[in-house]
Parts: C-alpha cells; sequence; structure tokens
C-alpha cells in the first residue's frame, strides 16, 4: 500500500499559488452548504509523518471556517479517559450535526502503538479493528461524513528530516522510534488501512515528502468528498409498515416461558430484602475500593416496577457511590448525534454504579415500534449495541441488563389502581393506553432484542414482574451475584 503511494510527487511554489486559492474557496463553499444541511463532518489525521500530519492540521484551520471546526488531538489517555471504556473519548469528541471536526492521531495511532508496544496481542489488534470498523460504520450510518487521511513518509525521507539540524526543535522522540523500528512498524500500518478501509470510511494515502504536494492532495480530495456528499440525493424516508416492523426470522418466545405465577410472602420478603440490601451495601463498597464500574439497564412493560426495584437498589447503597439516569426524548442536543452518544457520555467513574431506567434498547423498541427509527436504523443497532456491551465488558465493568415481564391483565389492574390512587396518578397517561394497544408489535420487538442482544458478558436477566416483592428480590439477587463474581 505504501509503495504505491511512493511516487515522490513534488509541486512547483508558482503552480501551488496558483491552484490553491481557488481550491480553498470551494472547500469553504462546500463546508458552508453543508452546515446548511446539517451535515455532521469528521477528518481524520494520521501517518507515520507526525511533523506533516500537524502542519496540515494548521492549513486546515486555515483553509476552512474555524468557527465550525474543532481540532481534537489524541495523546496518551488521561485518568479521566482510563476510568471509561477505550472509545469513550471519541464518541465524546464526536461533533454535533452541522459542526466538523479533525482527528489527530486517536483511532489508528493508538491501536497500531498498542499493537507493537505489546500491549495487546495479534488477536487484541483484530479486535480493535474490528471496534474501530463497527464505529465508523456507525457513525457514517448515522449520517456522518468521514475523511481520512494517511500522511506516509519514505523511510530515507524521515532519515533526512531526522539529520537536518533546522528541523530538530520539531522532532521528538518518537519520531526517532518510528525511524529506529520503521520495518517492524510499517508492515502493522499497513494492515490496520487495509482492515479500516470499508463500510465508506476508506483511507487515502498521500505521500508528505513536499509539503506543497501533500497540502494539495489533501485540500483535493477533501473537497471531492464535500461535493460528492452535497450531490447525494436526499434519500426519501422509508414507509412504515407493519412488514417493515417484522424480523427477519420469528424469534422465540422467550417471554412466554417465565413463571408469572410465583409469589414471595410478606415475611419472607422482608427477611430476604434486608438480607440482600446488607449484601449489597458491603459489595458497592468493596466495588468503590477496587474500581469496578457497573453499568445496570432497566427495560420493561410500563407499571412493571421498573421504579420499584431501582429505589430498592439505590437504598442499599451510599448515595456518591451510584447514580440513576431516566431516559426519556433526546433533547435537542442528544438528535444532533448518533443515538448512542447520550449513553457513553454517562459512563460511570471507576467504582461508581450507574442504573439507566430504560435505555439504549429504546432504538430496537419504542423506536422501532412507533416509527421513529427506520427499518434500516433499529436493524443494524443490534450489532452497534452489542459492539458498544463488548466494550463495557472488555473494560472490566460489570454489565446487567433487565426486562420486568407482567401480562396484560397484571398491567391493566396496576394502571387503574395508579388512576384511583392520588399519589400515583401522576404515573399515569394516555399514551400508557395506546402502548398497550401495541402490545403484540412490542412483544415481537422484545424477544427479537434478547435473541440478539443476550451474551455471556452481558446477559439479560428476565424478571417475573407479576408479584413485585418476587421481582424485586430477583433484581437484588442479580446485581449482588455480578459484583461478587467481578470482585
Amino acid at each position: 500500500m505504501f509503495d504505491v503511494a511512493e511516487i515522490g510527487s513534488t509541486l512547483a511554489k508558482e503552480d501551488y499559488k496558483a491552484r490553491m486559492p481557488d481550491l480553498r474557496a470551494r472547500l469553504l463553499e462546500a463546508q458552508f452548504h453543508l452546515r446548511r444541511k446539517d451535515v455532521p463532518v469528521l477528518i481524520a489525521v494520521a501517518g507515520d509523518d507526525r511533523i506533516g500530519c500537524e502542519e496540515l492540521i494548521d492549513r486546515l484551520n486555515e483553509w476552512l471556517d474555524a468557527r465550525y471546526l474543532d481540532t481534537q488531538v489524541f495523546e496518551e489517555e488521561t485518568e479521566e479517559e482510563r476510568q471509561r471504556p477505550r472509545f469513550w473519548r471519541y464518541w465524546m469528541a464526536l461533533p454535533p450535526r452541522g459542526r466538523a471536526a479533525i482527528f489527530f492521531g486517536g483511532l489508528a495511532l493508538d491501536a497500531i502503538a498498542d499493537r507493537y508496544l505489546g500491549r495487546i496481542d495479534s488477536d487484541g489488534f483484530a479486535a480493535r479493528m474490528e471496534h474501530v470498523r463497527t464505529f465508523e460504520r456507525a457513525i457514517v450510518a448515522d449520517g456522518m461524513l468521514l475523511v481520512k487521511i494517511w500522511l506516509h513518509l519514505p523511510r530515507q525521507e524521515l532519515r533526512r528530516r531526522l539529520k537536518r539540524k533546522d528541523s530538530g526543535w520539531q522532532l521528538e522522540q518518537r519520531d526517532w522510534i518510528i525511524f529506529k523500528h520503521y520495518d517492524e512498524i510499517k508492515p502493522l500500518c499497513e494492515r490496520y488501512l487495509q482492515e479500516t478501509s470499508a463500510g465508506g470510511a476508506a483511507w487515502t494515502v498521500v505521500e508528505s515528502t513536499d509539503a506543497r504536494h501533500r497540502d494539495l492532495r489533501a485540500a483535493e480530495h477533501l473537497l471531492a468528498a464535500f461535493t460528492a456528499r452535497l450531490d447525494e440525493a436526499d434519500a426519501a424516508p422509508a414507509t412504515r409498515t407493519a412488514e417493515a416492523l417484522k424480523p427477519a426470522a420469528r424469534p422465540v418466545d422467550v417471554l412466554g416461558s417465565l413463571d408469572l405465577s410465583r409469589r414471595i410472602a410478606e415475611e419472607d420478603y422482608r427477611d430476604r430484602l434486608e438480607d440482600q440490601q446488607r449484601r449489597l451495601h458491603k459489595l458497592s463498597l468493596r466495588a468503590r475500593r477496587e474500581g469496578l464500574s457497573s453499568v445496570l439497564a432497566f427495560e420493561g412493560w410500563d407499571s412493571a416496577g421498573k421504579g420499584g426495584a431501582i429505589r430498592r437498589l439505590v437504598w442499599s447503597m451510599k448515595a456518591a457511590n451510584c447514580r440513576v439516569v431516566p431516559v426519556a426524548a433526546p433533547t435537542d442536543e442528544e438528535r444532533a448525534r448518533h443515538y448512542l452518544w447520550r449513553f457513553w457520555r454517562h459512563l460511570p467513574h471507576a467504582g461508581k454504579m450507574l442504573i439507566f431506567d430504560r435505555s439504549w434498547y429504546g432504538r430496537v423498541l419504542v423506536e422501532r415500534v412507533e416509527g421513529f427509527a427506520r427499518p434500516e436504523e433499529w436493524r443494524r443497532a443490534y450489532d452497534e449495541i452489542n459492539d458498544f456491551e463488548r466494550q463495557l465488558t472488555d473494560h472490566g465493568s460489570l454489565l446487567l441488563k433487565f426486562w420486568l415481564h407482567i401480562d396484560k391483565d397484571e398491567q391493566l389492574r396496576r394502571f387503574e389502581e395508579r388512576a384511583n390512587t392520588p399519589r400515583k396518578r401522576y404515573k399515569i397517561t394516555e399514551e400508557d393506553y395506546r402502548n398497550r394497544e401495541r402490545w403484540d408489535d412490542y412483544l415481537m420487538a422484545v424477544n427479537e432484542m434478547v435473541a440478539r442482544t443476550g451474551s455471556t458478558g452481558a446477559p439479560w436477566v428476565l424478571v417475573p414482574a407479576n408479584d413485585k416483592r418476587a421481582a424485586r428480590i430477583q433484581v437484588l439477587t442479580a446485581v449482588c451475584d455480578g459484583l461478587d463474581r467481578l470482585l
């Protein structure tokens, strides 16, 4: 790959001065139109020419409107970043719709450096690249224009720069490391570029021996990408039909196998509740000391008892050790980004527990059934969710996902009880009754969700919840067992 790019091209100063003004004007105009169309733009710059990358990024900030351009330089992880899964810092830096960002280093150089330095083995390198592909596919499918430029410097040119006296002030130790181990690092770079150049996210390799040639090629490629995106016809919104809701193959009715008749007597419940809450209190303190973070996701039918189960968890722990995030319709800030962004942003520090009252599964439940997500959006969400959860568990976090299940008769009884109880009336709305009419559609969606997103590292805990006491004990026990196992 790099051998093909090593063509030794140069560009005369006169030609550069003649061609760049028009390129710059067209780039600025294209950026303006992309912003008006609310297209988010991500420009990834990386390569074995660190100095060239920094110079090109400076040029991009000159050519484009810097008011709508953010530059993110990814170097060694901060303490804040190390406490969360590796891709957290990339998700946090993604531009919202209508803005652009430059990523320098980051995903590519992190993976290559970790493999070269032995922090990950070959299998780990392959897994990292798969995470990268999933990440890039997700943001591109969500509307991101992703442009990736790799600046390549032939070994002999790197040697010449290292020996130049006037460039000494620019050089860093890593430049000498690249030169000394060039033949070992080069194949890792080539493999990374080859395996992460799919799904609308191909790398463009630019030889950077000559700075004018480098800048012109990068500008031309960027303009071509901007123009191609602007020339794309707006896709017509998919028509929502009953057929669009159906899975490829009807999933097994896992919920139908749950025993909803299970009950716990009041006296037994009080004793078991106290035992499990005392156990959770001790385990949560130990998790805080040992830096084990936990993420719990609660889903279930309206009035299934999610709030009551969450309260029993929270009452068992110190307030500083846990946080509950209720998930409702996305805000304007959240709608401006990929749907997973708002969940990545909340991930807890080491030692903390985060509880989501409804979660990222809204994409394949309410957004699917109610037509808020197009079929192609919720269908690709299963892979995106699995990758997200794999990163959580690979980081060492405890991840548990609860579905609280009740039958239609019990739901109606609870609706009527809420309507007739003054302190509970706020919990019942017309939307609850409307959702009830779509019971069969939701049931189909839940069964497919459980079948396609359950794994050893991120299991679904299916909770028969017709009896609230039994449900709460099962939830508490599952959390305690999970913490105990990891600790």
